[in-house]
């Protein structure tokens, strides 16, 4: 059943959380991405089968969560995200996907006290200005600076970029300055994967520092990376930074 709560900023936000033995597993979701997703549910039968407690839930903007998508920026879902963390007792273990992982690094280096672990998948962090705005030509800048543009999606409706999601990203890049992870840390990639290449990962794997840290590059993967073999791939990567930090 589908519980919510509101954030010290009044947002509400929707969630599900099974009860079981910790660390704690919090799935962080991408990019107008919901919790209702196929690594998100399966993480969630699996954290159930394995007695351990789960927890999955929409950013503001996002699923069932309130607000706009497009009033919000990668600092709200940050908020967010630590907001729901708030809900659990302990240290938690942290699986983002894409933009998940993103979000995923800001949480770990705001309360690296209380993560157990670490798992990203096809992580994206410092999209905005990396990705976005690195790939603007002139007239989609001025569009921007204008309030906003429209960018084709695979996955459905265009994505609507603001002006503010651009600038405020920038206050939350994780690539520029030291990144350490004390924590064991599980990286995954697809090789076919068009939304975020294997530079991403590779360079994060670079600048990042952490006494177990591992980058695991799958054939022919790409960005939804919810086949069953990448799904196994997923919940092993969880069960070893479980052991790992035990």
């Amino acid at each position: 059943m589908t519980q919510s709560f509101q954030t010290p900023q009044g947002r509400r936000i929707a969630y599900h959380l099974t009860d079981g033995d910790g660390p704690a597993i919090v799935f962080l979701g991408g990019f107008k991405s919901d919790m209702g997703g196929t690594k998100a549910v399966h993480l969630e039968a699996w954290a159930r089968a394995e007695g351990r407690a789960f927890l999955r839930f929409d950013y503001s903007g996002h699923g069932e969560s309130s607000e706009a998508f497009t009033d919000g920026a990668i600092g709200d879902w940050f908020e967010d995200a630590l907001a729901a963390i708030g809900l659990l007792a302990g240290k938690v273990i942290l699986v983002g996907s894409s933009m998940g992982g993103w979000i995923s690094l800001l949480v770990a280096r705001q309360m690296p006290e209380r993560i157990a672990g670490l798992v990203t998948i096809a992580a994206a962090p410092d999209f905005t200005e990396d990705s976005m705005w690195a790939g603007f030509d002139a007239v989609q800048k001025a569009e921007l600076a204008a309030g906003q543009v429209a960018l084709p999606s695979e996955y459905g409706d265009p994505y609507i970029i603001t002006k503010r999601l651009i600038e405020e990203g920038r206050s939350r890049l994780v690539l520029r300055d030291p990144l350490d992870l004390p924590f064991p840390v599980r990286f995954l990639q697809g090789t076919a994967d068009a939304d975020v290449s294997m530079d991403v990962a590779l360079r994060l794997l670079d600048h990042a520092k952490g006494p177990d840290m591992r980058l695991t590059l799958v054939d022919g993967a790409d960005h939804r990376f919810s086949d069953a073999a990448c799904l196994d791939l997923i919940t092993t990567c969880v069960s070893e930074v479980i052991k790992a930090g035990a």
